[in-house]
């Protein structure tokens, strides 16, 4: 066995990534305060070809030196937008058909594994603050909250790894590989 190079990998250039059909998903950063996390987050965004990256309050937004350290190019790939609120963020893609569902833990959510999407739905994955979470107010605008699964003495996982374990468990399930 041996390592693949990068040649032997066929990796899509980025104009094929922006002409590529796009995972139904666009991810909604609530306030987060690691440029290192954004940047780690473009990268998996890119990874699962994600419709686009919502940067939300005080998120960091590209171009920026701390970014691109994690995101190695993402930013050139994946779309993205800031909003100044993540509420306005939210209401826009309600009223653009998406089905808003917040990462957190909360009174009613469902356990990451119990939550499958439906193939044809479009939904926002929001993503909150290091410390704080989704934002209350977010909370109460989302059609679902989903929880990850945890089984030792911490409350919570890093922001960027959650990213990337609710995006594998949801494009697996929405692609119905077994």
């Amino acid at each position: 066995m041996r390592k693949l190079s990068n040649e032997e990998l066929n990796r899509k250039s980025v104009t094929e990534f922006h002409a590529s059909e796009k995972a139904p998903f666009i991810i909604v950063l609530d306030n987060i305060r690691s440029l290192n996390n954004v940047g780690s987050i473009f990268r998996t965004a890119d990874a699962f070809i994600v419709e686009a990256l919502y940067l939300c309050g005080i998120t960091a937004t590209p171009p920026h030196r701390e970014i691109q350290k994690s995101a190695l190019g993402a930013t050139e790939s994946v779309t993205w937008r800031h909003f100044d609120k993540t509420t306005d963020a939210v209401t826009h893609l309600r009223e653009s058909g998406f089905m808003i569902v917040s990462v957190e833990q909360a009174e009613g959510s469902v356990s990451l594994d119990k939550f499958t999407p439906e193939r044809g739905k479009k939904y926002a994955l929001v993503f909150g603050h290091e410390v704080r979470g989704v934002s209350e107010e977010v909370v109460s605008m989302s059609d679902v909250c989903i929880e990850i699964p945890q089984y030792g003495t911490k409350h919570s996982f890093n922001v960027a790894v959650s990213t990337g374990i609710v995006l594998w468990h949801l494009s697996h399930k929405i692609n119905n590989i077994e």
